[in-house]
């Protein structure tokens, strides 16, 4: 049988990997689902109103269950990882308190305005609302990033009899690496958004559903994953240069570099052994990892075998960084390449729809392939140099771990493919309402038919 620290862990991965794939959605959703509402105040189009509509459901669906799975989350913290806690509850209790004063309660009590007061309230104050709860969602991440990038660059705090204590706030928050997970995280959201609405709207298209909104929508959201993946990269390579200083040892298993030596290669494939602590089958372009890395084609880079017994498992962290590379690539290619078709015809071909279709939900496989060479790659630390994973675990009957895994597993399961099929029966639902709704009146009765780029894009 398994011991009871796999068990945790395997436990835990999996409550943090469906928990994850909500928050990575609603953060950014909750800015797009503004920038539409914003939309409809200023051109009184129902167009955007009917997007609106359409979208404000799909967010409503996954806070929900973005809400469920981060509540069962954190009671691990005290069944599974008790340790955690004991050493540094004194940093972590508060962060996350400030993330539920700050940032839950904000969109809990604006959520219900932005759902369900469309016609009950000022037009004013429901773009407000739905302003409200999307600065809410990007205050949730920020303080949740702001606690794991502690836990990977730890700062402000002295040890007193084995305790964390913090001593400077500010420190705390703003940790090294803190600026650069941040920007990394949001941007990941907005695209996982992106080609979450892309992907959906080109499913409509193909299921015959030539109205304006999804082909809007779908416009929409290309064109902004055109503008933030070159973005992204750059800021992914910021981040990579905060870990080569802060992480050595992940940078030296996200690259597969055994020994320290200059004019590294970029390994695009390998299969990394440890037990012989080299590589089998390498694939590789010469000085680009330096070049990356220490921007200088002869830059050298530390290996892992200045860290043996403090470095994470390299296969996962090896292969997972080049997921999301790859996915972040091809996420490039398209977005540009429908970007480029919509500027010249206005209409995307079926080839270009089904691969918008096929990547509805490649911001989550990235997301995930990210997060795991995040955490993975601090092994065998819970907080960087100060805490080992093995200190913190419970002590409790393996056989309890098992049944609550398996009854967690059972549930995210059922919950995950209840979600994309409710996703995706939206979408077949989804029509335009030829009946003016009362807030589209208000507004419609004042709109003409703009003389400029609206006029196109509602064409």
């Amino acid at each position: 049988m398994a011991d009871v620290f796999l068990l945790s862990r395997l436990q835990f991965a999996a409550n943090i990997s469906f928990h994850i794939l909500f928050p990575s959605i609603t953060i950014a959703l909750g800015w797009f689902l503004f920038y539409f509402k914003l939309r409809f105040n200023l051109s009184g189009h129902p167009v955007w109103m009917r997007i609106y509509r359409f979208w404000v459901k799909v967010f409503a669906l996954t806070f929900a269950l973005g809400v469920v799975s981060g509540i069962t989350m954190s009671f691990q913290f005290g069944t599974n990882w008790p340790g955690y806690m004991e050493t540094v509850g004194n940093i972590a209790g508060p962060l996350l308190g400030y993330e539920v004063l700050t940032a839950f309660f904000l969109e809990a009590t604006f959520l219900g305005v932005m759902l369900f007061g469309m016609h009950r309230v000022p037009t004013w104050l429901h773009t407000l609302a739905t302003l409200l709860v999307a600065v809410g969602t990007t205050l949730s991440a920020f303080w949740i990033i702001a606690l794991n990038s502690w836990m990977q660059t730890p700062a402000g705090f002295e040890m007193q009899d084995g305790v964390a204590h913090a001593l400077d706030w500010w420190a705390i928050i703003f940790n090294p690496s803190f600026p650069y997970r941040l920007s990394h995280v949001l941007l990941a959201s907005a695209l996982t958004a992106s080609f979450l609405i892309a992907g959906v709207s080109a499913y409509r298209i193909i299921r015959g559903d030539n109205k304006k909104a999804p082909r809007l929508a779908l416009k929409t959201a290309v064109f902004v994953a055109a503008v933030l993946v070159p973005l992204q990269i750059f800021v992914g390579d910021l981040h990579g240069l905060n870990t080569l200083k802060h992480q050595p040892q992940k940078v030296a298993a996200m690259e597969g570099i055994w020994e320290t030596q200059k004019a590294v290669p970029m390994l695009m494939f390998a299969i990394p052994d440890e037990t012989t602590r080299s590589n089998h089958y390498e694939l590789a372009i010469p000085n680009l990892a330096s070049v990356i890395l220490t921007h200088d084609a002869e830059g050298q880079v530390q290996g892992l075998n200045d860290f043996i017994g403090e470095h994470p498992p390299v296969k996962p962290v090896f292969y997972g960084f080049r997921i999301m590379v790859g996915i972040g690539l091809l996420m490039l290619v398209i977005a540009w390449l429908c970007s480029y078709q919509l500027i010249r015809n206005h209409h995307l071909n079926k080839v270009q729809l089904y691969s918008l279709i096929a990547m509805s939900f490649s911001g989550w496989v990235a997301t995930l392939a990210g997060w795991y060479v995040t955490e993975i790659g601090r092994q065998p630390y819970l907080v960087s140099g100060l805490l080992k994973t093995s200190d913190a675990v419970t002590n409790i009957a393996p056989e309890n771990v098992i049944f609550s895994f398996i009854l967690y597993l059972s549930v995210y399961v059922t919950l995950l493919i209840a979600y994309l099929h409710t996703l995706f029966l939206m979408a077949r639902k989804a029509v335009e309402i030829e009946e003016i709704q009362p807030e589209e009146r208000q507004h419609q009765k004042h709109f003409r038919r703009p003389h400029n780029s609206t006029a196109g894009e509602l064409s």
